[in-house]
């Protein structure tokens, strides 16, 4: 582990908003353990240990029937450890896979097999090497086949650069953590209204409602974070999915409480109506088909 990397928190609070019945977490991950499943030897960053064993506790402990497990780049394309977690959890989990664009369609088969539903491409400069769009459209219309989609992970300013190449995927797509705004510019600065147009312009365009902690201002306090994702769920009820990402890779500002997270859920999806469409019809329509 990095010497200023943070642990997860190892004893959550106890949600006090209580999820529907069949609750999905649809964006986490898990890490090794090492001496399992090594980390990349060209990663940007070693993690903690974050074993199946312990997502799947948390699942249970914080209310929630099912998880969407997230390939993280310090993994890189070795799906290993994702793919033990998902024949562990059989139909209780799905997996998003960050894949080599060599791969053959029968190891693209087996990860369907086993769950797999998603490629994830990532555009964050300090986590990942800059790799040519080409190589990502060649996944694309791999992946087309079993009819996966798309998890893109990127920040605010990369945003206007990369909606040519979004809108040349022609697929399903899921934008991770809302796009990453910066809080402090507001809701209706340009950058979030461009990301609120997209959507607007791009019915297969989806997002992740995730990650106040990463967003904040002013942690463990979200409040800042809750107008940005609210006006996402009220205007795209049937294209927001929620996650935890436990176990919150390379926090700098604070250690998250898990349980104070799922508290966040009401605020950005007041009704019970909006909780059912954000929590489990769209990620059982997503990932499990449903």
């Amino acid at each position: 582990m990095d010497a200023d990397y943070l642990p997860f928190h190892d004893s959550p609070s106890k949600p006090e908003f209580k999820a529907p019945a069949g609750a999905v977490d649809a964006h986490c991950h898990v890490f090794g353990p090492a001496d399992k499943f090594p980390y990349h030897p060209k990663r940007k960053y070693t993690p903690c240990d974050a074993s199946k064993e312990q997502l799947f506790a948390l699942r249970d402990y914080l209310g929630f029937a099912r998880n969407v497990i997230v390939q993280a780049s310090c993994h890189g394309t070795d799906n290993t450890a994702l793919l033990d977690a998902l024949n562990t959890a059989g139909e209780r989990a799905r997996g998003v896979a960050v894949v080599d664009p060599a791969i053959t369609m029968d190891e693209l088969k087996e990860m369907d097999d086993a769950g797999v539903r998603a490629v994830r491409f990532n555009f964050v400069k300090r986590l990942v090497d800059s790799t040519p769009k080409e190589v990502f459209l060649s996944v694309a219309e791999k992946i087309k086949k079993l009819d996966w989609h798309i998890v893109v992970y990127f920040e605010a300013p990369d945003l206007e650069d990369l909606i040519p190449f979004l809108k040349q995927l022609n697929t399903t797509i899921v934008v991770d953590h809302m796009g990453r705004p910066d809080v402090a510019k507001g809701v209706d600065h340009e950058d979030f209204q461009r990301f609120i147009n997209l959507m607007a312009e791009n019915p297969n365009i989806w997002t992740k409602v995730s990650c106040p902690e990463r967003l904040t201002l002013q942690a463990p306090d979200y409040s800042d974070v809750v107008p940005f994702a609210r006006t996402l769920v009220e205007k795209f009820p049937d294209r927001v999915l929620w996650g935890t990402d436990w176990p919150h890779p390379n926090m700098k500002s604070h250690v998250p409480d898990d349980g104070k997270l799922v508290d966040v859920i009401p605020m950005i999806a007041p009704t019970a109506e909006l909780q059912q469409a954000l929590l489990i019809d769209n990620p059982m329509r997503l990932y499990w088909g449903q």
